[in-house]
């Protein structure tokens, strides 16, 4: 069973990596957003409920497809990835916590990744995005987890909706930036997770975020 995973996972790899458009003109070759986010959706549905690494036929695709960290280095593979993203989230607005030692987690306010009630990433906060997948790319051997979060306001199927919507359009924008869609889970949680105060406006802007957990993959 986990051979199968592991293999259907590196296929949807390959399959990213032909997900181009090659610009007539120019001959410029850019990602194909709508099969990106069917890929996305693919390898989100084959490890939902498993989000923050706990899945081990998904850990054996990544591990299949990227590499696996040695048990004992994971903490110092962990710790030089912390630093850089630290190094480059520095003045960004983004959050960078290590929580665990195996797993680093990244904050993004919703006010600095999207404009009120939408799903289309903030132009300017698409750089930051772009820097996260450098690193990302640097340090292959982690299960990269998007997790949309909302606040209380309004019904609860729309909030759920809408941090879905999130999750993808960040999980889509790190794959087209080069990080492996077999890494890549993306899941809404509405506003069942908040960590502040609903009651409150400055508790609710910071319900409204999306996180990217990353978990070090080891043999």
């Amino acid at each position: 069973m986990i051979k199968k995973f592991a293999l259907g996972a590196m296929a949807a790899l390959v399959l990213a990596a032909g997900c181009t458009t090659t610009d007539p003109y120019s001959g410029e070759r850019t990602p194909n957003r709508t099969a990106n986010a069917a890929i996305i959706g693919a390898i989100g549905g084959a490890a939902a409920g498993t989000l923050a690494g706990g899945d081990d036929r998904r850990n054996a695709a990544v591990g299949a497809a990227v590499g696996a960290i040695a048990g004992a280095g994971v903490g110092a593979y962990m710790d030089a990835q912390e630093r850089k993203l630290r190094e480059q989230m520095r003045n960004s607005g983004v959050g960078v916590t290590r929580t665990a030692e195996n797993e680093i987690t990244l904050n993004l306010p919703s006010d600095i990744t999207f404009d009120v009630d939408r799903a289309d990433i903030k132009p300017q906060f698409r750089t930051t995005l772009v820097d996260v997948a450098r690193t990302l790319q640097e340090y292959p051997s982690t299960t990269v987890d998007v997790a949309g979060h909302a606040d209380s306001t309004g019904p609860d199927d729309y909030n759920q909706r809408l941090s879905q919507r999130r999750a993808d359009a960040v999980a889509q924008a790190l794959i087209q930036n080069g990080v492996q869609p077999v890494r890549v889970v993306a899941v809404g949680f509405g506003e069942s997770r908040p960590i502040a105060d609903n009651a409150t406006v400055a508790g609710r802007a910071q319900n409204r975020r999306v996180e990217i957990k990353l978990v070090g993959v080891t043999s």
